[in-house]
């Protein structure tokens, strides 16, 4: 095999790696920010009051999903064209009999990018589940509040009421 075309290989293995490695520090970040969102809401098995507002409304949480995210498909896209020069270097001519482990190295790198993929859609797949849970229960916990407050006042007024019609009901009774 010639010099220069060695080092081509290995110049992809190399962007192969380093992409792998930052992608795997990215989606454990990702991860763990997807993860700290569902249970910043709990705390000792009760919800505390900032579930009443809606989820990553603007917020820089949010701001850090979408960008996190953007960073992570982009990385992801990288990769695959690496990937796509490995195979491409794998088939073309003049490529020598070491055909056999240039293609076990590349099908490790397409694994690697296939886990890394699906790990970052089912990641963002369940953060997606979880925000759009979390919204509805913060309109219903509004809702719910927004009744007992309204109810609060009508049954103070149906009290007074029934007061006063007893008070008068004693009044007239001989």
């Amino acid at each position: 095999m010639a010099a220069g075309t060695s080092s081509y290989w290995e110049d992809l293995r190399k962007q192969a790696r380093q992409l792998e490695n930052e992608l795997d520090l990215k989606l454990v970040s990702f991860s763990k920010l997807c993860t700290s969102y569902s249970h910043s809401s709990t705390r000792d098995g009760r919800r505390d009051s900032s579930d009443t507002t809606p989820l990553l409304n603007g917020s820089s949480q949010d701001r850090m999903f979408e960008t996190m995210a953007i960073e992570i498909e982009q990385l992801l896209a990288r990769l695959t064209g690496v990937n796509d020069k490995m195979a491409e270097y794998t088939n073309s001519a003049g490529v020598p009999s070491l055909n056999a482990a240039l293609m076990h190295t590349l099908q490790r790198h397409r694994d690697i990018l296939q886990d890394y993929t699906h790990e970052f859609h089912k990641t963002k797949a369940n953060f997606m589940a979880i925000r759009e849970r979390e919204n509805l229960m913060g309109s219903v916990r509004k809702d719910i509040e927004s009744y007992k407050s309204g109810s609060g006042v009508n049954n103070r007024r149906t009290e007074l009421f029934l007061k006063e019609h007893d008070h008068l009901r004693k009044g007239f009774q001989w």
